[in-house]
C-alpha cells in the first residue's frame, strides 16, 4: 500500500474516541479527524477527506445511522463502518440501508475493526 488509510473517528464519548484514534494511529492508520457528534462529522467530512469513517451508533442528537445517511448524501462513495456496542440483525439491516459498508460490535475488538478498515480500502490503493 502506498499511503496510510485515512480514517475519521466519530464517537460522543471522549475517552473512547481518543482511544480509538490513538490505537488506529499506532497501528499505521492516519486519523485525519475526530468528531464528538454526528453533526460535527457531517460539517468536517469534506475537509477531512477520509477513506473510511468509523461511526458510533448511540450518540445524542444525530445517531450513527442518521450520520451515515447524511454523509452518504454528501459523499455517495464514502466507506463507513458502524462500530457499536448495541448490535443486532435489525440494526445491521438499517445500517445496510443507510449505506454503511460494515456493522461491527465493539465486543469484536479493535483488531476486527482494523481488519475491516483494511479490507474495505484494498481497492483504493
Amino acid at each position: 500500500m502506498g499511503r496510510a488509510i485515512r480514517v475519521m473517528v466519530v464517537d460522543d464519548t471522549d475517552h473512547v474516541r481518543q482511544m480509538l484514534a490513538s490505537m488506529l494511529t499506532l497501528d499505521g492508520f492516519e486519523v485525519v479527524e475526530e468528531a464528538a457528534s454526528g453533526s460535527e462529522a457531517v460539517r468536517r467530512i469534506e475537509g477531512a477527506d477520509p477513506d473510511v469513517v468509523v461511526i458510533d451508533y448511540r450518540m445524542p442528537g444525530m445517531d450513527g445511522l442518521d450520520t451515515a445517511r447524511t454523509i452518504k448524501d454528501k459523499r455517495p462513495g464514502q466507506l463507513m463502518v458502524l462500530y457499536t456496542a448495541f448490535i443486532d440483525a435489525e440494526l445491521q439491516k438499517a445500517a445496510d440501508e443507510a449505506g454503511v459498508a460494515v456493522c461491527l460490535g465493539k465486543v469484536e475488538g479493535l483488531a476486527s475493526l482494523e481488519r475491516e478498515i483494511s479490507r474495505l480500502c484494498t481497492s483504493l490503493f
